[in-house]
């Protein structure tokens, strides 16, 4: 793991796509997972490149889908990719104690959250999570545009707050991106 403490937002997208570059040919993940890595990010702490929030479909792995090792992302993940309080507050802790310049709402695919919204009428505590992706999707059926609908409106919500819009200012970039699970890619809105 290379410290990353002040890459620029574009360094870290650049090594973002170079990584899912690598991930969509690859047998295995390159990511730093050894022995002294953990021993280093125990001793020195972590030095994240990049703020992922994503899905908890577990076909959607940041570290791997952009080969990372220990260290490497700082990932919140959350079913649909929603935004909340918990969820902003990960991402400034991310931009103003460990330095992340750049963060990525990574939607996907395919994603049962986004199909829950357009298909059906879940209750209990899923209902507030397909509530804030049909504020996002409106009436749109396309689960394509409304995954991305639906990354756009997580990116709204996180440049509305106050705090990330002041960290904004320090250089933070806040990007959409969506993962092709059936390929592997990852397209950057």
């Amino acid at each position: 793991m290379h410290n990353t403490t002040g890459i620029s937002a574009n360094d870290a997208l650049a090594r973002l796509k170079e990584g899912n570059e690598r991930y969509i040919n690859a047998g295995y993940n390159s990511g730093d997972i050894s022995p002294a890595i953990r021993e280093k990010t125990w001793k020195e702490g972590q030095n994240p490149y990049a703020v992922i929030v994503t899905c908890s479909d577990s076909r959607v792995i940041p570290e791997s889908i952009f080969m990372a090792g220990i260290g490497e992302l700082f990932v919140i993940r959350v079913a649909g990719n929603v935004m909340d309080s918990h969820q902003l507050g990960s991402i400034e802790y991310a931009a103003q104690h460990l330095g992340c310049r750049l963060a990525v709402v990574l939607g996907h695919t395919h994603c049962g959250a986004v199909d829950a919204a357009i298909n059906h009428d879940p209750e209990g505590y899923i209902k507030f999570i397909t509530d804030e992706i049909r504020l996002a999707i409106q009436d749109e059926t396309d689960s394509y545009k409304a995954s991305c609908l639906n990354i756009r409106r997580s990116i709204a919500v996180i440049e509305e707050s106050l705090n990330i819009r002041q960290e904004e200012k320090n250089g933070l970039k806040v990007l959409g991106a969506i993962y092709h699970i059936e390929d592997g890619r990852v397209e950057f809105l």
